[in-house]
């Protein structure tokens, strides 16, 4: 019998992966990648738009269109065409909440149509579109008021980031588009609509984003009228109450996709997923106690454990929402890379780039060893991470970033690695909030761009945490994870895997090398921590705070 494959596609902030695997033993035979065209979309709408307005980050849905079309045909082509007719399923991961308004039948976008070309809520609205913080505040007060029992599943907050504060916000701010809207559906459900012809909702971006629970369903329609009674019936008017589980097929490929993309028609396409969560399984993590960290330009934290816990400021926990029969925990971070890429692009002396050049490396590889000449503590500097607000434990968009301990000799390579730690320093916390409120975190893997590109990070993530790091050994992770959910979909019966912890067990492998913690790094970096928790409450847990009042005065709305 000949090998069978499948594919999955990572679709991300910047850009969409695609990976060509095999099924009996995750052999990855090819890969693709396609950068937006339209990338974040957050200065002004593209063809000529208005300027938005501040905290958008919007994104073009035909840019993952052709993610597909790029993609798809790339790993084919370049692992030859017999291979093609044994392809038995595509997986698909999102960043999350990314939603988008749509009609019923096709699920044409309304930012497609010329009425809403110019009107931002028309279009998708990214994960780090942080400008519905207004709405989470909002939604919170009215959760906690009325003792809605979903709340602690959700940290004690719900994020500007998730689902229903982004609707909300569109209601407010543009209710002609809400009006004309059939559906408001995450990102990921609306590709596989596309490919498969079929609207469904995956379990996984339900529950953690959109307050889905697998026992109690929705909040009620009297919370949604607290908030607003248009929104009574937002649940049935715009969105679905069928929820299907991850590794379920969504349904099959359609004809006129199969022939664009080469495949054959009918081949399984599994429910969509969220990017950070299927690559737990792709990290070989099958069990409780195993922290896997997703890392790129933000970082999301994923733990399984075995019972239920409230965790304050984690971004959930959902019954079977990684992988079935556990409670899958998350967390995270708003910006990781993010910040190492504002400070190459933005607070780097020209010297440095003149360097660079001459020595043949990259911005980012000189930074890097600036940094690494340098011992914990070194420097006398200390960072929060906030620059794009907090997403764990404070759950707090209109945080932002600090550096303390300025002097006339500081250098680039110091404050760069000062970022470093501080994102450090961050993962510690969250770690810290799930072990004392009786989640066990004993082992630390990694994934995602930043593993693959700085060691020196990992190795300080290993001497802040003071815990070793395995490695995911695909620098694909999540479009691994996608293909092996695929894998599922399709089945034994087409040549797949009767389980994720099968698929997991066949495809999944680790990196021979383990980041382990220097324990005199770790003995520095303890105190550099108290010092790091003193000022993450001080300016964190003050509703007053100078970071708030900056904001307001930014936005220009004074007191």
């Amino acid at each position: 019998m000949a090998d069978k494959y499948v594919i999955g596609i990572d679709f991300g902030t910047e850009s969409g992966r695609a990976v060509l695997v095999r099924v009996a033993d995750g052999e990855e035979i090819a890969s693709a990648v396609y950068k937006y065209e339209n990338g974040v979309i957050d200065e002004r709408l593209p063809f000529g738009g208005p300027p938005l307005p501040p905290d958008f980050a919007l994104q073009d849905p035909d840019d993952y269109i052709r993610t597909i079309e790029h993609t798809i045909p790339t790993v084919l082509s370049a692992a030859g065409a017999e291979i093609s007719k044994n392809v038995v399923g595509i997986g698909i991961d999102f960043t999350a909440c990314t939603m988008l308004p749509v009609r019923a039948g096709e699920g044409l976008p309304l930012c497609r149509e010329e009425k809403f070309r110019r009107q931002p809520h028309a279009w998708v609205k990214l994960w780090k579109h942080h400008a519905a913080q207004g709405e989470a505040n909002a939604l919170n007060e009215v959760a906690a008021r009325r003792g809605e029992a979903f709340l602690p599943r959700y940290g004690g907050k719900i994020s500007s980031e998730w689902f229903f504060p982004k609707v909300w916000e569109t209601l407010k701010q543009a209710p002609e588009v809400y009006e004309a809207a059939d559906r408001f559906i995450e990102a990921a459900d609306w590709v596989v609509w596309q490919l498969t012809g079929v609207e469904t909702r995956n379990a996984c971006t339900a529950g953690y984003k959109a307050i889905w629970s697998k026992r109690e369903g929705f909040p009620s329609a009297d919370f949604f009228a607290a908030l607003n009674p248009r929104l009574r019936r937002v649940v049935d008017e715009k969105m679905s109450r069928t929820i299907l589980p991850a590794g379920t097929c969504a349904g099959g490929l359609t004809p006129a996709w199969a022939e664009k993309l080469g495949l054959l028609p009918g081949i399984a396409v599994a429910v969509a997923n969220v990017d950070a969560h299927v690559a737990v399984p792709a990290c070989t993590v099958v069990s409780p106690g195993k922290m896997v960290m997703v890392m790129g330009t933000s970082i999301c934290h994923m733990v399984l454990g075995n019972e239920e816990r409230f965790v304050p400021g984690m971004c959930g926990v959902v019954e079977d929402g990684i992988l079935p029969g556990y409670f899958g925990y998350e967390a995270g971070q708003s910006a990781v890379g993010d910040i190492f890429a504002w400070f190459v692009e933005n607070g780097v002396p020209a010297r440095y780039a003149e360097e660079a050049e001459a020595r043949g490396l990259s911005l980012y590889s000189l930074m890097e060893e600036k940094a690494a000449g340098l011992k914990p503590g070194e420097s006398g500097l200390l960072a929060l991470d906030w620059w794009n607000g907090n997403r764990s434990i404070l759950v707090d968009a209109d945080l932002s970033g600090l550096i303390i301990g300025y002097h006339l000799q500081t250098t680039a390579g110091e404050l760069y690695r000062t970022l470093l730690e501080a994102t450090a320093f961050g993962t510690q916390t969250i770690i810290s909030a799930f072990v004392e409120h009786g989640v066990p975190v004993e082992e630390l893997y990694a994934c995602g761009g930043l593993p693959e590109k700085s060691p020196l990070l990992m190795q300080i993530f290993a001497d802040v945490t003071g815990k070793p790091i395995k490695v995911a050994a695909s620098a694909q992770t999540p479009a691994l994870g996608s293909a092996m959910f695929a894998a599922v979909a399709a089945g034994p019966e087409r040549g797949g895997h009767r389980s994720i912890i099968e698929a997991a067990q066949a495809m999944a492998r680790l990196k021979d090398r383990v980041y382990r913690p220097n324990p005199e790094a770790h003995a520095v970096y303890k105190e550099l921590y108290a010092e790091y928790v003193r000022l993450h409450d001080y300016f964190g847990r003050d509703q007053g705070s100078v970071m708030k009042r900056l904001r307001r005065i930014k936005g220009g709305k004074g007191k």
